[in-house]
C-alpha cells in the first residue's frame, strides 16, 4: 500500500486479532520508520517502550482505565517525549558532522541555540517533546497501515501510573499509548473528515 492509500485507509482501531503477533524484528521495523519524523534542531525527542508480554499488558491495561484493546493488540507502544533531549543534542549532531552535513561551528551554534530555547523554558521544552513524539507516532501509524496492520492512539490513561509501572524516568513524558496489530472484525469504518474548504484559508486566518 502506498502512502496516499494508507492515509485514506487509516482509522483508529480498537479490535485486534489476538491470534496473530508481531516479531521483535517487525516491531523494530515500525520504529525505524517512526524515527524518520522531523524534530526541532534534529533533537529527536521521541522514545518508545514496546509492551508485548501478557503480564505487562495487564499492568498497562490497569493504568489505561481497563481498555480492552491494550490486551488484544499485538504490541502497545508507550510513546514518550524527552523533555531534556536538548541536553544530548551535541552527541546527536556529531553524527551530522561526521556525515559532512554540518560543520563543527554549525553544530556548536545549534547546541547553543537549543540550550537557550529549551534549557531556559521548561514549558517550551515540554511542548516540543509532545510535538516531536506525536509526529513520530503519526508516522508509526501510517507505516503500520501500509504494512496491513491496524493501530489506535490512546490518550485515556493515568500517566503517573504508567511511569511508575514501567520505571519511566522523570525526563520522559508519556505522550500517548499506541496499539498496533492485525485488525479483527468490529472496527468502525473511517469517519467523514471536514472538507478542505472548511479547514483551509489563504492569505490570512478567518472564522472557520
Amino acid at each position: 500500500m502506498d502512502v496516499f492509500a494508507a492515509l485514506r485507509a487509516r482509522t483508529s482501531a480498537n479490535r485486534f486479532d489476538t491470534s496473530r503477533s508481531l516479531s521483535e524484528d517487525e516491531i523494530r521495523e515500525l520504529i525505524s520508520y517512526a524515527t524518520e519524523a522531523p524534530s526541532s534542531f534534529n533533537i529527536q525527542h521521541w522514545r518508545f517502550v514496546a509492551i508485548v508480554r501478557p503480564a505487562d499488558k495487564a499492568r498497562l491495561r490497569a493504568a489505561a482505565f481497563n481498555q480492552r484493546e491494550v490486551d488484544e493488540a499485538a504490541v502497545v507502544f508507550i510513546i514518550l517525549g524527552d523533555v531534556r533531549a536538548h541536553e544530548r543534542l551535541g552527541v546527536t549532531l556529531d553524527r551530522s558532522v561526521a556525515a559532512g552535513i554540518l560543520d563543527a561551528a554549525a553544530r556548536d551554534r545549534w547546541v547553543a541555540n537549543a540550550d537557550r530555547a529549551y534549557g531556559e523554558n521548561a514549558a517550551l521544552a515540554r511542548d516540543e517533546a509532545i510535538r516531536s513524539a506525536s509526529l513520530a507516532a503519526m508516522i508509526l501509524m501510517i507505516a503500520a497501515q501500509a504494512k496491513g496492520l491496524a493501530s489506535g492512539p490512546i490518550i485515556g490513561f493515568d500517566s503517573a501510573a504508567v511511569a511508575r509501572e514501567f520505571a519511566i524516568a522523570e525526563r520522559y513524558l508519556p505522550v500517548m499509548l499506541l496499539t498496533v496489530g492485525y485488525p479483527a472484525p468490529g472496527n468502525w469504518p473511517r469517519q467523514p473528515r471536514l472538507s478542505v474548504d472548511e479547514v483551509l484559508a489563504f492569505h490570512r486566518a478567518r472564522e472557520f
